[in-house]
């Protein structure tokens, strides 16, 4: 090689956040690969100062930073299509997270192949579940691409390591006592692990939540919400129709002001162990009660409850970050089957942190007056039941029949 020529310095495309652990990965990457560091800043609508940010990452050493603005893509692509599965993990966790790690991750493909790089880096602990989420979707999209985890390579084994590491090359660390929790907010959610959470036999503090208000704090007067939907998926609030970013937005505050959509949970992470978060996701959560009224009114009974059981295992491919395997994606087919009638309005109640239902209404109800009430009517015979139930108890009778009979025998 001559004087003249330089070595090619290979890339490395870092999701970050500008936070302590992606701070302190740059110079890390840096010191460690020679790699030259392209960081990546995901806007999930978290509402972070990406000029800062950018800044920040420049100071630190990466060569370039892409902000990319992930927000409508990801209620689009990502949350409507849950939202219409029905899928929340164990009962009350309404996937937050988990939804937003796959469209980081498929982002950071998009800037690794533009760039021509060689790798890509994340932040996630080798702990939680995040890594998996990054890694699997690396693995379904740009399976070339090395990944690097720091978490699980460097010898940094504790925040404090990790504030020293940025302390010795001069990078500002964003610490505060006042929060001691991990959190990860975007425009559905905002989460909240650690520190006194740790023990699920405290209550979280009065002072915890950063977007909802306490029920105790919430209005006295009872609020009134109508949300539209069109084959499954919001598409107006109080009969005006919004795009998908200000829906969100906004019911996101109509919630947060009564309290709703807080959901305290000890869930089992993929890797193994069990985990104490609370999460706040008021607009979420209308949205969900709102849609499970309207697929009640819209759905019969041997779709609908399919549909249940079905997901329950949507809601763990997307916990699990197979987002993007086949299954998911053929759900996918089976739910947009099902929302083809699920087109009407839903009125709700909200009141000090509760979703009361207040009424729905859809061109495509299977919801017939005629054939349901008490009153005298002409369209169901009632000495039709008879036959049916002789029928569908039939079995029941044949085998108390033989029990009968063997007893007998005794």
């Amino acid at each position: 090689m001559s004087k003249t020529q330089k070595k090619e310095v290979k890339k490395v495309v870092l999701a970050y956040s500008g936070g302590l652990d992606t701070s302190v990965i740059i110079p890390w990457l840096i010191e460690n690969y020679g790699y030259e560091v392209i960081a990546m800043c995901a806007d999930v609508g978290q509402g972070d100062d990406f000029e800062f940010i950018k800044k920040k990452a420049l100071k630190t050493g990466a060569s370039k930073v892409y902000v990319e603005d992930l927000r409508e893509e990801f209620i689009t692509e990502y949350i409507w299509p849950t939202l219409k599965a029905g899928a929340v993990y164990e009962g009350k966790y309404l996937l937050g997270t988990s939804m937003a790690r796959p469209i980081i991750a498929q982002a950071l493909a998009r800037v690794a192949e533009k760039e021509g790089a060689e790798a890509i880096s994340h932040g996630a602990t080798g702990k939680g579940n995040d890594q998996v989420r990054f890694e699997l979707t690396i693995k379904a999209l740009a399976p070339h691409l090395k990944i690097i985890a720091p978490w699980r390579l460097w010898d940094i084994r504790s925040r404090e390591d990790a504030i020293d590491y940025a302390e010795k090359r001069g990078i500002p660390v964003p610490v505060t006592k006042a929060r001691p929790y991990s959190m990860d907010a975007n425009l559905w959610h905002l989460s909240h692990e650690g520190a006194d959470l740790e023990d699920p036999w405290n209550e979280p503090k009065p002072d915890l939540c950063m977007i909802s208000v306490s029920p105790e704090a919430a209005p006295d007067q009872a609020e009134y919400v109508e949300v539209g939907f069109e084959q499954g998926v919001p598409v107006s609030v109080n009969g005006k129709k919004m795009k998908p970013i200000a829906l969100v937005s906004k019911l996101n505050e109509i919630g947060a002001a009564h309290g709703v959509g807080v959901a305290d949970l000890v869930e089992n992470r993929l890797v193994g162990m069990k985990s104490r978060g609370v999460y706040e996701t008021p607009g979420g959560s209308i949205l969900y009660y709102a849609h499970r009224e309207l697929e009640a009114l819209t759905l019969d009974r041997a779709t609908l409850h399919y549909k249940e059981q079905m997901a329950v295992r949507y809601s763990e491919l997307v916990y699990d970050g197979m987002w993007f395997a086949p299954l998911r994606e053929a759900l996918d087919a089976f739910v947009n089957e099902t929302q083809k009638t699920v087109t009407g309005t839903v009125r709700l109640k909200l009141y000090k942190g509760n979703i009361m239902s207040a009424g729905a209404k859809s061109p495509y109800s299977l919801y017939n007056e005629g054939f349901v009430t008490f009153g005298r009517d002409e369209v169901y015979n009632q000495q039709d039941a008879e036959g049916f139930i002789n029928l569908f108890g039939l079995p029941l009778k044949i085998r108390a029949l033989m029990m009968q009979r063997e007893a007998k025998k005794k």
